[in-house]
């Protein structure tokens, strides 16, 4: 499952999603709007992607993952659009027969996810605006 929404992410649908009998390890990362950076109140967040080639990028992290950790299951969501605080701009589910694995795989996503894919991010203040690399 990999999903490119306006609309709130639902851990749940993507914990299902790599749930199997036969995993011991079910990892969620959720990457959510802090009130704050670099000393500036932040507001929301506003996200804009590349939708087509977001969704394939997406596919293409897990591909590559899934050959490092064969064992494992991969679902990813990002938001598009605002989102409030505290919200989910990110989600990463990763299923695994063993901790380790899992661990590995999930953090291998994000970090992908981090530098490959074509989304971008305005912060935005209670005195302004500002475009960021979406790390």
């Amino acid at each position: 499952m990999f999903l490119l929404q306006s609309e709130p992410l639902d851990a749940r649908r993507l914990r299902e999603a790599v749930s199997d009998p036969g995993h011991g390890a079910l990892l969620l990362f959720e990457g959510v709007t802090r009130n704050h950076f670099e000393g500036r109140t932040v507001t929301h967040l506003e996200y804009e992607a590349y939708a087509e080639m977001a969704v394939l990028e997406m596919e293409r992290i897990a591909s590559d993952a899934l050959r490092q950790w064969p064992t494992v299951k991969i679902a990813i969501a990002h938001r598009t659009g605002p989102v409030g605080l505290g919200e989910a701009s990110l989600i990463i589910a990763v299923g695994a027969p063993h901790r380790p694995e899992g661990y590995e795989a999930n953090r291998f996503v994000l970090e992908a996810i981090k530098k490959r894919l074509p989304i971008w991010k305005k912060e935005i203040y209670n005195d302004g605006q500002e475009w960021k690399a979406n790390t």
